[in-house]
């Protein structure tokens, strides 16, 4: 066997390789799990078309849901994290920007399947007298239930999902892939919370406490500390008076916080509240009118005003008789 004869099934591997590396690349290619993405969808039941959920504010006016003081847009979501159902997830992953699609969510995997267990006969004693009527949404012994009949003291109660046992059909659109990181920020908040506050990012220099390490000799040494200057990136986030009432906001901003400082990858959140001045509305004098010491502004004020206070004591004297 010659050189070259010896060299053809190596050269043949190579290029064998190759294709493989290429089909990977191929693969690997288009939106991965982690990348931010806005997408446009609107979601119905299958069987009833009923609205699940959308971003089209055409679509919400049709439906007449456009008027629940939420605002119908393109959302920001993070492929792999769960902010939209698994199916939709994996039909957007290694897509690109523009790509269009429709993915039939089955029902155990969107709202679950529907169980009759879950309807139980309670007390109507156990329900505010005003949700008392079939349809309404009512939660019992902690858990979140609606209504289906109630006659005397008793309501027969579902616990299942309203969209228990549907499957759901998905219409989307990926319209761009979002880099800049305060622009990730907003997608998620707006997500989370239903509102986009004000935020930007910044890098601080920040003393903080860090360990020295012990002499190796001296086993039994306290630990020391020394203040060093370090750099911390930091997302701030303006809290306007909307976001201080936001339910979702009150109730778990450490989890929220957390989950945008991991995805974001900054160091730390600050939220800044401002309080505006009332720019000459107040009434100077009077607060300190309320002390000892203050009286004397309440007597200069009437003398400013051309007013005589001991007219004004006799007044008050004359109608008590």
């Amino acid at each position: 066997m010659t050189e070259e004869q010896e060299a053809e099934p190596d050269e043949q591997a190579d290029d064998v390789d190759e294709e493989v590396a290429e089909e990977t690349d191929e693969d690997a290619a288009g939106l991965q799990e982690g990348d931010f993405v806005e997408l446009d969808y609107t979601a119905y039941t299958v069987e009833e078309e009923q609205l699940v959920d959308t971003t089209d504010p055409d679509v919400a006016e049709e439906e007449g849901v456009d008027d629940q003081g939420q605002e119908f847009k393109p959302r920001t979501i993070v492929l792999g994290e769960g902010h939209i159902f698994e199916a939709v997830e994996e039909a957007v992953i290694g897509s690109e920007t523009g790509d269009e699609g429709t993915v039939t969510v089955p029902a155990e995997d969107a709202f679950g399947e529907y169980d009759p267990d879950n309807v139980e006969t309670v007390s109507a004693e156990k329900i505010d007298e005003d949700d008392r009527y079939p349809g309404a949404n009512v939660q019992v012994d902690g858990r979140q239930g609606y209504i289906s009949t109630i006659i005397g003291g008793r309501a027969r109660v579902d616990f299942n999902h309203p969209l228990a046992g549907e499957d759901v059909e998905y219409e989307y659109e990926v319209l761009d892939v979002v880099d800049d990181r305060t622009e990730q920020a907003a997608g998620l908040f707006e997500m989370m919370l239903g509102m986009e506050p004000e935020l930007w990012i910044e890098t601080d220099e920040v003393e903080e406490e860090v360990p020295v390490e012990p002499d190796e000799d001296d086993e039994d040494a306290e630990p020391e500390f020394e203040t060093e200057v370090v750099e911390k990136e930091t997302l701030y986030l303006e809290a306007t008076p909307q976001m201080t009432m936001n339910q979702q906001w009150m109730m778990g901003k450490q989890q929220i916080g957390q989950q945008i400082i991991d995805q974001i990858g900054v160091d730390r959140i600050i939220v800044q509240e401002t309080i505006d001045g009332m720019g000459g509305m107040g009434m100077p004098g009077m607060m300190g009118g309320m002390g000892g010491a203050g009286g004397g502004d309440i007597e200069d004020a009437l003398e400013d005003a051309d007013v005589d206070a001991d007219e004004i004591v006799e007044e008050l004297e004359g109608a008590e008789e």
